[in-house]
């Protein structure tokens, strides 16, 4: 543990939209071990009367850091790890991108009931309750309803 040659303070917005604030001035926050601060409070409706809370408990002047320390502090008031360490986020693959009337075997230039006829068809035979493909199924209601937009384009 270091001593701060100057405190610091961080900000958290609570649940009831007031102030939470949290300052360190004997030691230095630190994430493995986490270090509780020094002094905390909540209730604050301004930014200005939190960081004179903070001030008047530390009887000094404070530097601004980060607001996730105050929210690591209410999570580790509530026996949770400080941090939430959050998975890496994965880019979902393009949808692959087919020829709708080649999905319902039709004609670029099928009218609205040979559109819907061809769905019919392939539909009882794709459908799930009746023993078909879950896939084929979906795709076959993907190509529908982008030959009817299409349709509708073009009127």
């Amino acid at each position: 543990m270091t001593a701060l040659a100057q405190g610091v303070y961080a900000l958290s917005h609570t649940k009831r939209r007031r102030l939470l604030w949290c300052a360190w001035w004997k030691s230095t926050p630190s994430a493995d071990p986490f270090t509780p601060p020094d002094a905390w409070g909540a209730g604050q409706r301004t930014e200005a009367a939190a960081i004179a809370a903070a001030e008047a408990a530390a009887g000094m002047t404070l530097t601004r850091i980060e607001g996730r320390w105050a929210g690591a502090w209410v999570r580790v008031r509530d026996g949770l790890p400080p941090f939430i360490e959050r998975a890496p986020k994965v880019a979902k693959p393009a949808p692959v991108v087919t020829n709708p009337f080649k999905i319902l075997g039709i004609k670029a230039d099928a009218d609205l009931a040979t559109i819907k006829a061809a769905y019919r068809r392939i539909a009882l035979d794709a459908h799930p309750d009746r023993g078909g493909n879950d896939a084929a199924f979906i795709a076959a209601n993907r190509a529908y309803l982008a030959a009817l937009q299409r349709r509708r384009r073009r009127d």
